[in-house]
């Protein structure tokens, strides 16, 4: 075994970037750090993800801080800013998405053992307050991680990693 090289690495990241984006789409809903976002755009684009849905406070591209941690995904991953986070649930809905609340809820279920079908929207909230009690309403399902520290919860931008890819190859498995 080997560490590959730096031109070997982007190679055959060229050869994967052509694949067609996942029938998964991602809502963050008022995500206060700039960090965060850009951190969910770099691993939307390494999880194939079709869009990002910018709502309420979140912070757009173009800037600085999203593209620190993006580094350039903000400019791969399709995204739309819309300052209501409802209409864009109600939108999606209408065009049959499956629509998938991460975040501790009654009757949420851990993410493992959710059934996760195309198009799906994953919707995240604000790193305190997490997902508006009103988005909740016209959602499928909510899904969580179990943690198993003293801890209740992991970043945004980590907990939407984890997800995400599980995501990825749910869909990718059919």
């Amino acid at each position: 075994m080997r560490k590959l090289t730096h031109k070997e690495i982007v190679h055959r990241q060229n050869s994967l970037a052509a694949q067609p984006r996942l029938a998964f789409d991602v809502l963050l809903n008022n995500i206060r750090s700039l960090y965060n976002v850009g951190s969910i755009f770099r691993t939307a684009d390494g999880a194939g993800v079709g869009k990002i849905w910018l709502c309420g406070i979140t912070g757009a591209p173009p800037q600085s801080d999203i593209a620190k941690t993006a580094l350039g995904a903000q400019d791969r991953v399709p995204w739309e800013y819309r300052k209501d986070a409802a209409g864009v649930i109600r939108e999606l809905r209408q065009r049959n998405y499956q629509i998938v609340l991460l975040e501790q809820m009654e009757g949420s279920v851990p993410y493992q053992r959710f059934d996760f079908r195309p198009p799906v929207c994953l919707v995240l909230g604000n790193e305190v307050e997490g997902v508006a009690e009103e988005l909740a309403k016209p959602c499928d399902a909510a899904v969580e991680i179990e943690m198993a520290g003293v801890k209740n919860s992991l970043n945004v931008g980590v907990a939407f990693g984890v997800v995400a890819y599980h995501i990825r190859n749910a869909l990718r498995a059919g």
